[in-house]
């Protein structure tokens, strides 16, 4: 990939978010903010690939994963008004289909349409599967980081907003109740991941990103989480219990003990 066709995939994804823009203040606060995730995340890819030393056609390859990651989200949104795969499509899926079905890639080169296609296939699914080429397997670790840590950026802020500025569709529906569940808070201990399907609060949730923070491949990636201190602002938005401190000390002594900002 070269710098001429970067810039066309960043014009026709330019041209296909304006296409989803709203005169309804509701439908375009949930609209930006996907477009804003999308910046964010493409920065954190390219930062993660240029910290890993790659290549400058395979940093734009990178950029180009993060550019179409979630562009799926907007005809998602469209139809159902809300980002919750569960109660409406797989968006990673879809996205697949809306680059495929609009030729988006067509001036790639093979190889680099097949890496883009599975990378944005792959980046919200639970586990990686285990018969994955090297390559990517690469690009595939790479952009569920940058997604990663930009959705803890989004939802800190959510959890700062008031009731009435909040963009709806980004909340799971989960009661916002004092407590959390034990099931949740002790995966959270032994280092594990959390199914969705364990939450029952906005408490749970925010377990739920503090043990995303277990699956990130890059030392580039938890350098970014202590560089923005992640953990305490996630921290401070919990319950103030002997266990939630107890979980959270576990969660910084991996993230420091693996990072190089410690």
């Amino acid at each position: 990939m070269n710098s001429e066709e970067l810039q066309s995939l960043q014009d026709w994804f330019s041209a296909y978010c304006n296409a989803f823009s709203t005169p309804v203040a509701e439908d375009q606060r949930n609209i930006t903010i996907k477009r804003e995730h999308t910046r964010e995340v493409c920065l954190n890819a390219v930062r993660i690939a240029r910290e890993l030393e790659w290549g400058r056609e395979e940093v734009m390859l990178a950029e180009a994963v993060a550019l179409f990651h979630d562009i799926g989200r907007f005809p998602q949104y469209r139809q159902y008004k809300t980002f919750d795969d569960s109660i409406s499509i797989n968006h990673a899926a879809l996205g697949a289909k809306v680059l495929l079905e609009n030729s988006v890639l067509r001036n790639l080169p093979e190889y680099a349409r097949d890496l883009i296609i599975r990378s944005v296939t792959l980046h919200n699914v639970f586990s990686l599967p285990a018969e994955l080429d090297d390559k990517t397997l690469l690009f595939a670790k790479m952009i569920r980081d940058a997604d990663k840590i930009d959705i803890l950026r989004v939802f800190i802020e959510y959890f700062e907003q008031d009731e009435g500025s909040r963009a709806k569709a980004v909340a799971l529906g989960l009661p916002d109740a004092p407590g959390y569940s034990q099931d949740v808070l002790s995966r959270l201990c032994r280092g594990e991941m959390v199914l969705k399907s364990m939450l029952r609060t906005q408490n749970d949730f925010k377990l739920l990103l503090l043990a995303w923070l277990y699956d990130l491949n890059f030392t580039s990636s938890l350098n970014m989480v202590v560089e923005r201190d992640y953990i305490l602002k996630l921290s401070e938005k919990l319950p103030s219990t002997d266990e939630i401190i107890r979980a959270v000390d576990v969660v910084r002594g991996y993230v420091h003990g693996k990072s190089l900002n410690r």
